[in-house]
């Protein structure tokens, strides 16, 4: 797993001047255009002012980081909603998800590589055809069944072949698949440099909607032993996620996200964040709990899993609940904006 850990915060100051230690909060996420909320929050001096520090690792995929969330390594790990973290539940690991960290419009795109697209005109054309996913057990693959079966086809007409984001846009160019599930900013590079064209949306696609892409989750035994902690976590997380939400907007602050996220290195390019959308969150946090057993259940059909957990078993949303009553309405400052999403 590949660790890029940033040692974020500083000392809490009191009324005497005499400095205290934080409360210090290790965080593993899978780093992408939504972790400008954790970020900016970091960057603002929100958990700051919450007495936190925060220890933020980059990691490679949430499906390994949900077994050390279990064991403490972690006290929070945001990332995708994989087979991985049903399984944590289906084990009785202490861990649950808490908010959410991306839902559609997402911006994926089911593509299709340019030389084929005027023969692939129609969902019914993809069969016996070779489709690029990031992972089996994945949301992509998930995303993918979903768009086959309004064509009346399965995953079993197709050949799945795992591919990264990074690499599809060479998979196609080298004819190794006919279609790739990408997300932004893959989607675009894709579309820019003639590799692929769009086909799908799976936003079009998927139910029930909109889908629960990606959560934070916290350890169970950690948040039962720092109640307060963790309230106060929560308050200066979604400060953070309403901040992503105005800069989703464009509104005043974007530049000062997309500035964020590229010294992060979480996006080298400025430009592809200033051009293209961005993955939609609530602003309040709230995750579509159906959503989430609808990803269940298709694990459990496709065998990544073995039981769809109980509704009250996969979040507890009291946390951004309490946060949220503090922070008041969330009020979108760009009235013009006619985007879908982080509304």
């Amino acid at each position: 797993m590949l660790h890029q850990r940033l040692l974020l915060g500083a000392v809490l100051l009191v009324g005497t001047g005499i400095a205290h230690a934080e409360d210090t909060v290790r965080v593993g996420e899978v780093r992408s255009i939504g972790s400008g909320a954790t970020l900016t929050a970091i960057d603002r001096g929100y958990f700051k002012d919450q007495g936190i520090k925060v220890e933020l690792d980059a990691i490679d995929s949430s499906a390994n980081a949900f077994a050390l969330l279990a064991q403490n390594r972690y006290q929070v790990v945001e990332g995708g909603l994989s087979a991985g973290f049903f399984n944590a539940l289906a084990k009785g690991l202490p861990i649950i998800a808490v908010a959410d960290r991306a839902s559609s419009p997402l911006y994926h795109n089911l593509m299709v590589r340019s030389d084929l697209k005027d023969t692939i005109k129609s969902i019914k054309d993809l069969k016996g055809r070779v489709i690029a996913s990031n992972g089996p057990g994945s949301i992509s693959t998930y995303e993918i069944d979903k768009i086959l079966q309004q064509g009346g086809l399965g995953l079993k007409d197709v050949e799945i072949k795992v591919v990264p984001f990074t690499q599809m846009a060479l998979a196609l160019n080298n004819k190794a698949v006919d279609a790739a599930l990408a997300i932004p900013p893959f989607t675009y590079q894709i579309r820019d440099g003639g590799f692929g064209v769009m086909f799908a949306d799976p936003d079009d696609y998927v139910r029930p909607a909109p889908t629960a892409l990606s959560v934070n989750s916290l350890n169970t035994e950690w948040a039962k032993q720092h109640p307060d902690l963790v309230r106060r976590y929560y308050i200066a997380y979604q400060h953070g996620v309403r901040d992503y939400c105005q800069a989703f907007h464009n509104g005043q602050n974007r530049k000062e996200m997309i500035d964020l996220l590229v010294r992060s290195g979480t996006e080298k390019r400025p430009e592809m964040l200033n051009d293209y959308g961005w993955p939609s969150r609530d602003p309040l946090g709230r995750i579509n709990i159906d959503s989430a057993l609808d990803i269940a259940a298709w694990y459990v059909a496709n065998k990544f899993t073995g039981a769809v957990p109980p509704r009250e078993r996969i979040a507890d949303l009291s946390y951004i609940d309490y946060a949220n009553a503090k922070l008041g309405p969330f009020v979108l400052e760009n009235k013009d904006s006619t985007l879908k999403g982080c509304r």
